[in-house]
């Protein structure tokens, strides 16, 4: 039994070297998750990553800098939208529409390179990522 933990042990990846190599070729270190992942659901964290030396060039955050900033902008225009149309009603469910966050939040924090479908898309084409 315990030889089988063993074997499991040798299987697992390192904690710093999850989601590993990006676009970039580079390491993701935790801190590199850390900030990537506290950046979807506090918009000042990125711009604070993107004015930062050290840390804009690093490939894993500017991605997820950049996507967590795209993906705020769009759903506050969508919160606004909503309030606008339903004259007010809709800004109540405006917390659940910020639950959107957390999920590529919990992806980068784990080191991956979150595609949000039309969103990645378009900064992709917008020539903001690689």
């Amino acid at each position: 039994m315990s030889d089988d933990i063993d074997d499991m042990s040798d299987e697992m990846p390192e904690p710093d070297n999850m989601g590993g190599m990006g676009p970039g070729g580079s390491d993701v270190t935790s801190d590199d998750r850390l900030w990537a992942a506290l950046g979807y659901p506090i918009p000042l964290i990125p711009i604070l990553v993107l004015l930062m030396e050290d840390k804009k060039n690093r490939p894993f955050l500017r991605f997820h800098a950049i996507q967590s900033l795209v993906l705020n902008v769009a759903i506050w225009v969508v919160i606004t939208v909503l309030s606008v149309v339903t004259f007010g009603i809709g800004a109540i469910c405006a917390w659940i529409i910020w639950f959107v966050v957390l999920w590529p939040a919990f992806d980068a924090f784990n080191g991956n390179y979150t595609n949000i479908p039309a969103l990645t898309d378009f900064m992709r084409k917008q020539g903001w990522v690689q």
